[in-house]
């Protein structure tokens, strides 16, 4: 039997996605730009899914702007967001262990002669609202921060922060990557401060190749691609119905018994973290704060206290004296699916950025592996999974000792 546990880079579709994506593909097949009768089944794909994600987030339907993906929606927002208020100033703040889609964003940002202050985390990954507020500039135009990072599972205070910027300067945008926060967090953008959000379908039960950038009502930003003039001109092309059809339906659906899910998630988080420890030693989990006594020692409520300020499906593994990849292939073996890191940055190899940012220690930097669930994980999954490091770890250690 296999166990997937690397929900953090792609999930499983829900049946409902797949059903409505099939038909949309061999049954309601229309160009939604067409005026015809198949063109107006099409839209009214369009039409539902739009106000299906619009719902999740107590938004207006023409606040949802549909794109290929988190990278894409990064992308829009980020540039297309600078571009629009470069007039204004050419300075813009992010955190040091963001995703690619927006490092590189503003790397490319830099080239035209904008400023970036890249703000530093805690060793939980947190960001300094202090920080954040001296950072702030006259020519400040845009902050972008994650909701949840996609490697140790830190939360962001992003009302904190929203309450910050706004507060300083109502002008200044807001992005927020929630690429690994929407549908496990309950995220309303404007009780947040959030002018611009990302979102993908394939972290929430949904098609790949499709997301979402949410763009509050009257905040202007430049389109990056030009064509047809879909969607307000902001992203032209055909829209890619049957994608948008079943993000929209996994939008809904993973929405549905929120609480009992999030409950749920947290309290395998807390098995496998207590499995992990009471197994093995020389085993940290990153992202957590462990400032007041070892993690081993707690009770059960004082780590749900704990882990309840980090992201309910991720968990960061760091195992001294194996190499994050070697313990990789060894579980692959098992047929247990985890991640050595980022999988958008898995055929680079490098040192994560983000581990370094919360100052791990150098002999972890390697030694590193990402678990991430999604409400199809069961407990049996993660004592197996638990049972398959405590086989494997000591055999592997004494295979790097040689």
């Amino acid at each position: 039997m296999e166990i997937y546990l690397d929900n953090s880079a792609t999930t499983k579709v829900y049946d409902d996605v797949a059903d409505i994506c099939i038909k949309a593909m061999t049954e309601d097949y229309g160009n939604a730009s067409s005026m015809h009768h198949k063109g107006v089944e099409a839209e009214q794909y369009l039409k539902e899914a739009t106000e299906k994600i619009a719902k999740t987030l107590k938004a207006k339907p023409k606040e949802i702007l549909f794109t290929s993906g988190g990278t894409e929606s990064d992308n829009i927002a980020i540039i297309g967001g600078a571009y629009a208020h470069h007039r204004e100033g050419k300075h813009l703040i992010t955190t040091s262990i963001e995703h690619p889609a927006i490092l590189n964003s503003m790397k490319h940002l830099e080239e035209q002669g904008f400023e970036v202050t890249y703000l530093k985390v805690s060793e939980e990954g947190v960001i300094d609202l202090e920080e954040l507020k001296n950072s702030i500039r006259e020519d400040t135009i845009l902050v972008s921060i994650m909701a949840v990072n996609n490697e140790i599972g830190s939360l962001m205070p992003l009302k904190e922060a929203g309450t910050i910027i706004h507060g300083i300067n109502p002008r200044i945008l807001f992005h927020v990557d929630a690429v690994q926060g929407y549908g496990k967090l309950s995220i309303i953008p404007k009780q947040l401060g959030i002018d611009l959000m990302s979102v993908s379908g394939h972290k929430v039960h949904g098609p790949k190749g499709i997301g979402f950038l949410y763009i509050r009502d009257c905040v202007r930003i430049l389109p990056i691609s030009y064509g047809g003039g879909q969607q307000g001109g902001m992203r032209s092309g055909t829209l890619n119905i049957p994608g948008i059809a079943g993000l929209g339906r996994a939008s809904e659906e993973i929405y549905e018994d929120f609480d009992e899910k999030t409950n749920r998630l947290y309290s395998l988080k807390s098995r496998l973290i207590k499995g992990l420890l009471s197994n093995l030693s020389d085993v940290r989990i990153n992202g957590i704060d462990t400032s007041k006594r070892s993690i081993s020692s707690l009770s059960d409520e004082e780590l749900g206290d704990i882990i309840s300020k980090t992201a309910p499906h991720i968990i960061s593994v760091s195992v001294k004296g194996v190499r994050a990849e070697v313990l990789l292939h060894a579980l692959e073996d098992k047929k247990i699916y985890v991640s050595a890191g980022s999988a958008c940055s898995s055929n680079h190899p490098s040192i994560s950025a983000t581990l370094k940012a919360i100052n791990l220690p150098k002999e972890f930097w390697d030694s590193t592996v990402r678990i991430s669930m999604s409400e199809f994980t069961t407990e049996q999954e993660i004592d197996d999974t638990v049972k398959a490091f405590a086989d494997i770890v000591p055999m592997l250690r004494q295979f790097s000792r040689r």
